[in-house]
């Protein structure tokens, strides 16, 4: 009985996760299938210079759109489509969700902010 009693503290964090759904969408974001989305979207989501070039019309930036604002019905869609730029992934819709949660979490002061910009801009 005395090693039933021992054991019982494992049992009760047993049902606990590994990870949070904030590290796992971290860990998606850093690293969904080997190309990481910080690399065109920056570490927050706020977007990115991915390259500068010339070509005969003058100096190009391609640039990694901000999605700190998406909803998480359009990040699924953009991340389990075609582009010409940005990879395909293969995500579950889960595993979106993690991602778009972190980047929510992540970005919450921000995205209060502009919250209330807009909200007093409209009044």
């Amino acid at each position: 009985m005395k090693r039933l009693l021992f054991l019982f503290p494992f049992l009760v964090w047993a049902n606990e996760d590994f990870i949070s759904h904030y590290e796992y969408g971290e860990m998606l974001y850093s690293q969904p299938r080997g190309v990481s989305c910080a690399e065109c979207h920056g570490e927050s989501g706020e977007g990115k210079i991915i390259v500068e070039f010339r070509d005969i019309h003058g100096k190009k930036v391609l640039r990694g759109p901000d999605i700190r604002k998406e909803s998480l019905a359009s990040m699924i869609n953009s991340v389990n489509s075609y582009h010409k730029i940005m990879p395909r992934y293969y995500l579950t819709d889960e595993e979106v969700r993690a991602i778009y949660d972190y980047l929510q979490e992540k970005n919450e002061e921000y995205l209060c902010k502009t919250d209330e910009g807009n909200t007093s801009a409209s009044e």
